[in-house]
């Protein structure tokens, strides 16, 4: 097996992150929030830091397109157009930022980012026109660059511009396929190689598509509360982690 992972990967971090992506695209599908941050939290321990949000990224197209293409007929077309827009500006803003920062730093980011998406209200968006939506958009594109997983952003505007939950879920997922099929385009102009992670990403995406199967089914059975409640004490050790090696061991 270890012929087809990349280097300074090895079978037991590839099993694992293949693991953590059939349970957090499942709870992404059922909750419609949390998988994609916490997907990152657990490619953090396995993945190398210049590495992680480009990987993150495929994983993360994979998983939102696999639910979009599940709850297609729930998209509010009306949502996605302006906010495609949004995102191609604010992705390709952020590839000016994004290489010239140090490992330490993008470690040190993505555990304090997933620490406020946790513990803090996030920011209710004014209005329910297009404008509020692109300038949203606009900055959350450019955040994902830095950080990776942005969906709570995402999901803080989607939500006041659609009906009901599951159409929630199916718009920010085909919001969030648009955004990390950018940033792999951004990605591969400013050289990562994605072609060393083929294989591993091939398995990570199928893996996500098994648990948005699963997660989808349950999508009105499961108790929302009780998998918050759980997904935020999760993201808070792991985010914690993430400073202290920051701080610490880097």
């Amino acid at each position: 097996m270890g012929e087809f992972l990349p280097q300074g990967v090895d079978a037991v971090g590839a099993a694992f992150v293949i693991a953590a992506s059939v349970l957090t695209s499942g709870l992404t599908a059922a909750v419609g929030i949390g998988g994609g941050v916490l997907l990152l939290a657990f490619l953090s321990f396995v993945i190398p830091p210049e590495a992680l949000i480009p990987v993150h990224a495929v994983a993360q197209l994979g998983s939102n397109a696999g639910r979009a293409s599940l709850l297609v007929r729930h998209i509010s077309v009306p949502v996605i157009l302006p906010f495609l827009v949004a995102a191609a500006l604010g992705v390709a803003a952020g590839a000016l930022i994004v290489s010239d920062l140090p490992e330490r730093v993008l470690i040190a980011i993505i555990g304090v980012f997933v620490l406020l998406t946790t513990w803090t209200k996030l920011p209710s968006f004014p209005g329910t026109g297009r404008v509020a939506l692109v300038l949203g958009g606009f900055f959350a594109s450019v955040l994902t660059m830095l950080v990776g997983a942005t969906g709570p952003f995402v999901i803080a505007i989607i939500r006041q511009l659609c009906a009901d939950h599951v159409q929630v879920v199916a718009t920010h997922a085909a919001a969030m396929t648009a955004q990390h099929g950018l940033k792999v385009v951004a990605f591969t102009f400013i050289g990562f190689a994605f072609v060393d992670y083929i294989p591993l990403l091939v398995a990570i995406i199928a893996a996500g598509f098994v648990g948005t199967l699963i997660g989808t089914r349950l999508l009105f059975k499961i108790p929302e509360k009780t998998l918050k409640i759980a997904l935020k004490w999760t993201l808070t050790v792991i985010a914690a982690q993430l400073v202290l090696r920051a701080a610490f061991f880097m």
